[in-house]
């Protein structure tokens, strides 16, 4: 029926009916079992001021008791050396001046304090003659708090103890019991309670319950509000964040505002969106991937396909032109010259169509995918490859760094430097791998390289630099080219 106020309201409602239930429960309580008691006998009524005068010890023993231990404490904290009879006896004489001295709100009570040690020996009294110092209270023995009351003639009272706890001497061992608060309150013959009861005003409770009752309800409502404000603002946020996040926005968190049961929400409702967000991303890069490499093996076939034939229909036509032309002419010459222009574009395209031809790194491995490299430019372009390859462990990224800055090197020295054998080698130190990559083709300036080289060139260094490796790059005219790549990791 309340479901469409809110959690809010709801929880209010629910506090001023509980709260309303037990009102009602102590007016049936004190209907049924006040009024009979007008009648009754003396007794019964003492013995309702002997639990008073028990819980009025309870109060007073637990709040001596926490505030001797607290000195206690503290006196160890200053003086450790102290043992737990001395710090027991150092405490009472700090608490000497308030001993006997708490308030009580019932003036038909008579109370008595004693400080003893854990066995029940009086340490400090504030009724000597009653208890005097070293007499041996039994009620007061034990480490744990206890509490009781006695209803026979002669002895109405109520009675509690509370230990009272220090940490251990040094080295310190933990808070443990050095002593006793022990708090004695005797109900006198004659009580306010006794001629209430006897005065029949069993109706002044009803009156004062219904009172109570009819001011309970606005205070629950405002407790109600109150106690919820900081629940249903924590629930509310974490509800328009999951909104959101379901609007499309991962980037989206909720505050945590505490360890408790929300909190672990919110905890775990961050950690779900931080998985969810690094799952598309992986998801889009992986699509990313996939749709370069489909479009790298586009490309790589219809080179194939159309260019490729036409190179090398042009390469027959140009070798028998070359061939049926009278030697020493100057078109024999020119046809010469167009087969040799048609054999390097050729070799450059099956180059390009060997750096778009994707290589399966992550079914091989590195070094059978580097040998299955080399197989190919041996094959596809007649260059002399020797390769020295040692197994690395490296991660992925690693992994495929190396692998196209391999195919980049075998590429350059295939294409532009006119290589007739290249050496290839990949071994593991203990804190590094080294890459090396040798020609023997033409060479050239380092430090004077166009644009298309250049190009690469800047490729490689920058997959070197993103994995904290260094490259150098030795060359000079006429003398071939060395590729020299070291990147951390090559642990077994």
């Amino acid at each position: 029926m309340f479901s469409r106020y809110g959690l809010r309201f709801r929880m209010a409602v629910s506090y001023v009916v509980i709260s309303t239930l037990a009102t009602l429960v102590v007016e049936a309580a004190v209907a049924v079992f006040i009024a009979p008691q007008a009648t009754s006998a003396t007794s019964s009524t003492r013995t309702a001021d002997v639990t008073t005068a028990r819980a009025q010890a309870q109060a007073t023993a637990g709040g001596a008791g926490r505030a001797l231990s607290l000195v206690a404490s503290t006196t160890r904290a200053g003086r450790p050396s102290l043992s737990d009879q001395e710090l027991l006896t150092t405490v009472a004489s700090l608490w000497s001046g308030q001993v006997g001295q708490s308030d009580h709100l019932f003036t038909n009570l008579d109370g008595a304090e004693a400080v003893t040690t854990p066995a029940g020996r009086v340490v400090l009294s504030s009724k000597p003659t009653v208890y005097p110092v070293s007499a041996a209270l039994p009620l007061a023995a034990g480490v744990t708090a206890t509490s009781g009351t006695d209803t026979a003639v002669g002895a109405l009272f109520g009675w509690a103890t509370s230990p009272i706890t220090a940490a251990g001497a040094w080295p310190a061992t933990g808070a443990h019991v050095i002593g006793r608060i022990y708090a004695q309150f005797t109900v006198s013959a004659d009580t306010v309670s006794t001629r209430v009861v006897r005065g029949g005003s069993a109706s002044g409770y009803l009156l004062a319950a219904a009172l109570m009752l009819a001011l309970l309800i606005p205070l629950g409502v405002v407790f109600g509000l109150l106690s919820t404000r900081r629940l249903i603002t924590r629930i509310q946020r974490l509800a328009a964040v999951a909104a959101a996040m379901a609007g499309g926005d991962l980037r989206a968190r909720v505050p945590v505002s505490g360890s408790d049961e929300v909190g672990v929400l919110e905890t775990g409702f961050n950690h779900m969106v931080e998985q969810l967000d690094a799952a598309g991303r992986a998801e889009r890069d992986a699509a990313g991937a996939e749709a370069r490499l489909a479009e790298r093996t586009r490309i790589a076939r219809e080179l194939h396909d159309s260019i490729s034939q036409d190179l090398f229909s042009l390469s027959l036509l140009s070798g028998n032109l070359s061939r049926t032309l009278p030697d020493g002419t100057r078109f024999q010459k020119q046809a010469d010259s167009m087969v040799r222009t048609v054999d390097h574009t050729m070799r450059e395209m099956r180059a390009m169509l060997l750096e778009l031809r994707p290589v399966a790194l992550e079914q091989a491995g590195l070094v059978s995918a580097l040998h299955a490299l080399c197989r190919s430019y041996e094959v596809r372009l007649g260059v002399r490859i020797s390769a020295d390859l040692h197994d690395v462990h490296l991660d992925p990224a690693a992994e495929h760094a190396v692998l196209r800055v391999s195919q980049e090197s075998l590429s350059n020295a295939a294409r532009h430097s006119g290589a007739k054998a290249i050496e290839l080698s990949l071994l593991r130190t203990e804190e590094h791998v080294d890459l090396m990559v040798r020609d023997d083709g033409r060479g050239f300036d380092p430090d004077q390289v166009g644009d298309h080289h250049g190009l690469g060139l800047t490729l490689m260094r920058e997959r070197i630099t993103e994995l904290d490796g260094t490259i150098a790059i030795q060359s000079r005219a006429g003398q071939g080219t060395t590729v020299r790549i070291r990147i951390p990791g090559g642990r077994s």
